[in-house]
């Protein structure tokens, strides 16, 4: 009674089955490794933002690439704010979505050598290429408290054309880039403050990364999961439903072609 699993449509139905057991299990493997890594990078941010700051120079130096391990660290940078050469990064958002820009100024180290901070996020000008309005960095020396931040790049940000940029306005906070354009070397990576805090709250300080959500992928994950243990179940349950419809048939075929006893025919 199983004969029909030869059939073209059976066999092409129970090798789609078996194709997407396995296609589901690695897609829910593939969200259980994403939910791996995001809790692996909380830990990380959480243990980061914990620490004790130390001198930035303790953890880099130019041309360095900042390793994830220091993601988020905090450090401190002793300086003078040089805004002759102060920028802005374009099409930055702040903590209510609004589009707006970062303002990155270099902070000449006391003990020589410079860093980039980013100060905050500020309204950008209403065309779009002017030099926005920027609150005027502290004069004199000043000590800075942020977050310690890897080098911007083309292939992680998504950003190919950085050309025909309007006068000191960028796309990606680069040491390497911004070294160039000082002329001098720069300590990889940058700084982002949280403290001081700015007069009259500008530009705004960018806010602490999310490390409290962990996403849906763990649910995701199961979900696959449950999918691919469905398969089968189903496939079973239509061979069965298959084998009934075929049997009901065939019963009534018999019955049908079951002439009639001859004394009844009186």
């Amino acid at each position: 009674m199983y004969r029909f699993l030869l059939s073209r449509q059976w066999v092409i139905l129970t090798l789609v089955a078996l194709v997407l057991i396995p296609v589901m299990i690695e897609l829910g493997f593939w969200q259980f490794h994403r939910h791996e890594r995001r809790v692996a990078q909380n830990a990380l941010i959480a243990d980061n933002l914990k620490a004790e700051p130390v001198p930035i120079e303790s953890l880099t130096s130019p041309g360095h690439t900042v390793p994830r391990a220091d993601f988020w660290r905090r450090v401190t940078a002793t300086g003078t704010f040089d805004t002759a050469h102060e920028v802005v990064v374009r099409r930055r958002t702040n903590a209510d979505d609004r589009i707006g820009v970062l303002v990155l100024t270099p902070l000449a180290l006391r003990d020589g050598g410079t860093v980039l901070v980013n100060r905050g996020w500020v309204p950008a000008a209403p065309d779009q290429k002017s030099y926005p309005e920027v609150p005027p960095a502290p004069r004199g020396e000043v000590t800075v408290t942020g977050r310690l931040k890897a080098d911007e790049t083309t292939g992680a940000s998504g950003i190919k054309d950085l050309r025909g940029l309007p006068d000191r306005q960028v796309m990606l906070i680069n040491s390497k880039q911004q070294a160039e354009l000082l002329g001098r070397q720069v300590l990889g990576g940058y700084l982002e403050q949280t403290a001081p805090e700015p007069a009259g709250g500008s530009p705004e300080l960018v806010p602490e990364p999310d490390h409290d959500s962990i996403g849906a992928h763990m649910a995701y994950a199961v979900q696959w999961w449950l999918f691919a243990a469905g398969v089968p179940v189903g496939w079973f349950v239509l061979v069965r439903r298959e084998k009934r419809d075929r049997e009901a048939e065939a019963r009534a075929d018999g019955g049908a072609g079951t002439p009639e006893p001859a004394a009844a025919a009186v």
